[in-house]
């Protein structure tokens, strides 16, 4: 897939909004495989929602949003399926771990999916981001800054041609930050991907190519 078209979209909360100024909503946006854009926004201007639609978790929009040439509203499951295996990966903003499982294991279930990544790959990340003891630890013993690193691991085990990064350092220190976004950066390089990362205040200090308000 090599773009993300945004066609008129507005969300239904949205639809008697008088004074709507946005970048994205109601505009016409096009995201490119291989580039890097950040989405800024005030709380409540829907940011998840702008990721939901993306990645077909919420259809209540008028607008279309296309995968190439494809209108996402005539996907069907398997469509979806195959969409969220290999070609888009989302990093959500609650996480949505398993607190049951461990660090491990939540990275594995994806893992498991394409078998996209070796164990000595993923080890080092865990290392690199200051959780390599925290491998058999369960998720709901960790503290939301342990849990957003977990997290991006989990998003960077499979195959994609973008990447949805929904505030992704909201609960990590400089440092934690950016070790996150040189891997993320490093493997989305490395896979010729599109990464869109949203924001409320704190952002990746990364090189944004393009800024949308949203």
């Amino acid at each position: 897939m090599q773009t993300i078209n945004l066609t008129s979209v507005l969300p239904q909360v949205f639809q008697q909004s008088k004074d709507l100024k946005s970048e994205i909503w109601k505009q016409n946006v096009k995201f490119e495989r291989g580039h890097l854009y950040l989405v800024e926004a005030e709380s409540g201007k829907g940011k998840s929602t702008f990721c939901s639609y993306i990645v077909g978790y919420r259809h209540d929009y008028s607008g279309t949003v296309m995968f190439d040439d494809r209108d996402t509203k005539t996907f069907k499951v398997k469509d979806w399926v195959e969409m969220r295996q290999q070609h888009i990966s989302h990093l959500f903003q609650e996480l949505r771990l398993f607190p049951e499982l461990t660090a491990w294991e939540n990275v594995q279930i994806k893992n498991k999916l394409t078998n996209f990544k070796d164990d000595a790959t993923i080890r080092q990340w865990f290392d690199m981001l200051g959780i390599g003891d925290k491998l058999d630890a369960k998720i709901g013993r960790m503290s939301f800054g342990q849990q957003q690193r977990v997290a991006m691991i989990r998003a960077l085990v499979q195959p994609f041609d973008f990447l949805l990064a929904d505030e992704p350092i909201s609960h990590l220190d400089d440092n934690n930050s950016r070790i996150m976004a040189d891997i993320m950066m490093t493997e989305a390089k490395a896979q010729g991907a599109g990464v869109v990362v949203t924001s409320i205040g704190k952002h990746m200090d990364l090189n944004y190519e393009k800024t949308l308000l949203l």
